[in-house]
């Protein structure tokens, strides 16, 4: 796909914060709907959506309940949300995001981990060099996939390498990433069991004995939720995912720019950043089990 931009409304670090997307025309889209599932469909390459930068703690992620989807920091029990530093973990030890026009169908129970879907695009972590920008669209290559049972819903997640990273051609398969980055999906493994702990929430499970499944497997789950997406966004839902979108010819949903414009400016206007909380630096330290 060609360039996107974003336009921020509201002042990071606090509710009302969002990032809206507009694409190479300076039309508003949805990052969720509107942006290619592939920026390359023979090479098999995924667009991805940076929600989260690399070493940041603040859980940014895409609006799929809110009209053009824009990315916003998520809330629970009225406070924003921060991952811990789960010790040696600082943040998110990779650049996270989604893999747009996918969804994980909350009823539909996977025959491969026995669980339901946690209806949210499927998750990336991507592991180049680059520490990437908060909504920034990149390319990646699949490599592998983990599939985390979060909470009882199955949650993928797929680990990929930017197109552009300098050492990209050497990453093909999941066993690429254990033989030239060791340590990094053991440490991948560790931070998905641990990183809810200081919450005061168990340690989360996964399926296939938390091994990771190659990149012929992860692709075909894409492809998958991919398939649930289409079913989604060409009809009207209950309210839980928000289909509305800009470009999709066939959609009941799809909205012109001045609908599109209205929603954007409703938002608060962009301000300073709020200071991110002192106890986001705290680290916490979980005895092994």
């Amino acid at each position: 796909m060609a360039s996107c931009t974003v336009e921020e409304r509201g002042c990071p670090y606090s509710l009302d914060y969002r990032i809206f997307f507009k694409n190479d025309k300076g039309q508003y889209i949805s990052p969720f709907h509107d942006i290619p599932i592939y920026a390359d469909d023979g090479k098999e390459v995924f667009n991805m959506v940076v929600e989260i930068p690399r070493w940041t703690n603040a859980k940014m992620e895409i609006a799929t309940k809110d009209p053009l989807n824009p990315i916003k920091q998520d809330v629970k029990k009225g406070k924003l949300r921060y991952v811990a530093n789960v010790f040696p973990h600082k943040g998110y030890i990779w650049n996270y995001g989604a893999i747009p026009q996918t969804w994980e169908d909350p009823v539909h129970q996977d025959t491969d981990t026995g669980c339901c879907g946690d209806n949210d695009p499927i998750d990336v972590c991507e592991i180049g060099s680059k520490v990437c920008s908060r909504g920034e669209i990149i390319q990646v290559k699949v490599l592998g996939t983990l599939a985390l049972i979060d909470e009882g819903e199955t949650d993928w997640k797929i680990i990929a390498i930017n197109v552009e990273d300098p050492e990209a051609a050497k990453f093909n398969d999941i066993d690429d990433v254990r033989k030239l980055k060791p340590g990094y999906l053991e440490a991948t493994i560790d931070w998905f069991r641990r990183y809810k702990v200081p919450d005061g929430k168990p340690e989360n499970k996964f399926a296939f004995n938390g091994e990771f499944k190659n990149k012929k497997f992860a692709t075909d789950v894409i492809r998958s939720t991919h398939d649930f997406w289409k079913t989604l966004v060409n009809k009207k839902t209950d309210g839980e995912i928000c289909c509305v979108n800009t470009t999709l010819a066939d959609s009941p949903l799809r909205c012109d720019q001045t609908s599109a414009a209205a929603t954007v400016t409703a938002a608060p206007a962009c301000g300073n950043a709020n200071p991110i909380p002192p106890e986001v630096d705290k680290w916490f330290y979980c005895e092994e089990k």
